[in-house]
């Protein structure tokens, strides 16, 4: 693994959040998530569409069983590497608590009130909150069949869960005392219990240790353990060592990115990276004004705000790479106001021009409660954001070795780097473009994950390999895995009347495959067309991948894609074309029922892609 130095582009910023420890005020207040049920001008003002569509999925849930959680079901995990089964219950409790408790806000009537206390007893008699996938008490160690309910593992969700139970606490604190204290106080028991012991007495890999590069998991824990502390009445001493806690984690996430702010997870988790660091500091800036708000004006923070919109496409399509989805749902109010605290307006209109094309923009099918609240505060003032956004310009995120060109048809994209990326995909070198919003050569992402997903097997998993991205095989072998393997005298212009990267990408393939060299000079030619130029020197014979939505025609050195584009080759030899069902619900997202990869030979040592 990279360590934090290593990654680092000489930011200069390390432990930069930490110096707010030093201006925090004596007394750290509650985090007010949203207005609670006994603010009626909030919540009786609320939008009538999104207040009706709150209200229809509560009434839904009050006619329905809640799902039941079971030991084999959570077992299955390790019996047969299934987590879908088990979690698709998990997330639907969730949702369901969420509707209740936002339609027992909207009309404070009682109706909803029995089923929001049914669904907060089930969630804290759970015996763990942290996914099967999860439960495991070190990195990469061995998954227990079930919770140990003496030893709580803070994962993504148990963390998510201790914000939910605290934001749905605070929200009906007089409706739940009224009608069942327990409740109350069983909440905050079972928080302190799973979530704030463990925090801060143990050290969970995620936390960071100041050499490790830090992924997602980081800000994701991070932040929802500060709204659990903080919307729940702790004490000063608990919320001060969790704040320092915090500010320590974060600084090990953000001191990973380098200085372009390109996250290598890929868009997708740009959500549950930058996003969440977003989160994390609005509770600290919240709970502690002026000790942390320095940090906004920082020039990586924005660009890591930035990322999301640099590589977008075209509606819900992005560049993407690693496990990341080329299909997202609309952005919505945490990117709306991530801009607005870094002060890229730019940021704020195109989150608030996307949530637009939302048909739900209160997000129904979020677990995370919090973000459902924004989306609801901030949905009048977003309404009101005309489009305002300029023109994404051409990049290279060197950080990630990230090269994206853009003209008025087409998006083109490069991928340098190593492969040991976060939710790495063996992809160095790998191209792709889009043509009018529309894909043309794809990167497929990953499917459903399993336990195979994260394990030593990982590679064996056909969509993580460099044979399934546009790049070439050398006697049936790919790339390998690893910081080493990786593209080397990469050189970029982006001042070029047609912008180019070039890369040498032998050293992304183990020594078996023979390749001396292997050269790729991607370049777009503005309002004209696309060029890939490949030389090759080696032993084996080299084969080219690329992979399509749409059917390809095979004729006289053209490949034909539909009324899509045309792609004219020259150097290759025979042209073949294979055929792949995709059934997978999560590829099935993002991508029709069946892909194309087209298999072109080298038949000599240079090969010359034109893409119009």
């Amino acid at each position: 693994m990279r360590s934090v130095a290593d990654h680092r582009q000489g930011t200069g910023a390390f432990r930069r959040i930490a110096e707010g420890l030093g201006d925090l005020p004596v007394m750290l207040p509650d985090f007010v998530a949203a207005p609670p049920a006994s603010d009626r001008a909030f919540w009786t003002g609320l939008p009538k569409d999104m207040a009706r569509a709150i209200l229809v999925d509560a009434e839904t849930a009050l006619d329905r069983p809640w799902p039941t959680l079971t030991a084999t079901a959570y077992r299955a995990f390790t019996l047969t590497g299934d987590r879908a089964g088990y979690e698709a219950d998990y997330f639907e409790r969730r949702r369901r608590l969420n509707a209740l408790a936002l339609a027992e806000a909207i009309k404070a009537e009682g109706r909803f009130t029995d089923a929001m206390i049914d669904g907060l007893v089930l969630v804290c008699e759970e015996s763990g909150w942290q996914l099967p996938a999860h439960n495991s008490q070190e990195r990469d160690g061995r998954h227990d069949p079930l919770p140990d309910p003496d030893r709580p593992v803070i994962d993504l969700f148990a963390a998510e869960t201790a914000a939910q139970l605290a934001m749905v606490a605070a929200l009906h604190a007089e409706t739940l005392a009224k009608a069942c204290p327990m409740v109350l106080a069983r909440i905050d028991r079972e928080i302190e219990r799973r979530i704030a012991r463990p925090y801060l007495d143990r050290h969970f890999w995620w936390m960071g240790n100041g050499v490790d590069r830090m992924i997602n998991w980081t800000p994701w824990c991070t932040q929802n353990v500060l709204l659990s502390t903080f919307c729940r009445p702790t004490d000063q001493g608990t919320r001060r060592a969790a704040v320092a806690k915090a500010v320590a984690s974060l600084d090990d996430f953000f001191d990973s990115y380098g200085e372009d702010g390109a996250c290598d997870e890929g868009p997708q988790y740009y959500r549950h990276a930058a996003l969440c660091l977003f989160g994390a500091l609005s509770v600290l800036d919240a709970v502690a004004p002026g000790a942390f708000a320095p940090l906004w004006r920082l020039p990586k923070l924005r660009n890591m705000a930035a990322y999301i919109r640099n590589v977008h496409v075209d509606g819900r399509t992005y560049i993407n790479f690693a496990d990341a989805s080329a299909v997202l749902d609309p952005c919505g109010a945490r990117e709306y106001l991530f801009g607005r605290k870094v002060g890229s307006a730019d940021l704020s209109s195109f989150a608030a021009m996307d949530a637009r094309t939302d048909p739900r923009p209160d997000l129904p099918d979020e677990i995370n409660l919090w973000y459902r609240l924004l989306a609801l505060a901030t949905s009048d003032e977003m309404a009101a954001v005309s489009d305002r956004a300029g023109p994404v310009p051409d990049l290279w995120f060197e950080s990630v070795g990230l090269f994206v060109v853009r003209d008025d048809r087409f998006v083109v994209a490069a991928k340098a780097g190593a492969n040991d990326d976060g939710h790495n995909h063996n992809d160095v070198g790998s191209v792709t473009v889009y043509k009018n919003g529309r894909p043309l050569l794809i990167d497929i992402g990953v499917e459903t994950y399993t336990k195979k997903t994260f394990s030593p097997e990982r590679y064996d998993i056909w969509t993580m390999q460099s044979g399934f991205h546009n790049l070439p095989s050398f006697d049936g072998i790919g790339q390998s895995a690893g910081a080493e393997f990786a593209a080397r005298d990469v050189a970029v212009d982006l001042a070029a009347e047609a912008p180019w990267i070039d890369m040498d990408i032998a050293g992304a393939y183990p020594p078996a495959a023979g390749v001396r060299r292997y050269r790729r000079t991607v370049r777009l030619l503005k309002s004209a067309h696309v060029e890939i130029a490949d030389s090759h020197d080696g032993t084996g014979a080299a084969v080219l991948s690329l992979m399509v939505a749409e059917a390809p025609v095979v004729s006289d050195g053209h490949i034909r894609l539909g009324d899509l584009a045309e792609i004219a080759v020259t150097g290759a030899g025979d042209i073949g074309v294979e055929t792949i069902g995709i059934k997978d619900p999560r590829l099935r997202q993002a991508w029709p029922d069946t892909l194309y990869r087209i298999l072109v030979p080298m038949a000599g040592s240079e090969l010359n892609l034109t893409i119009s």
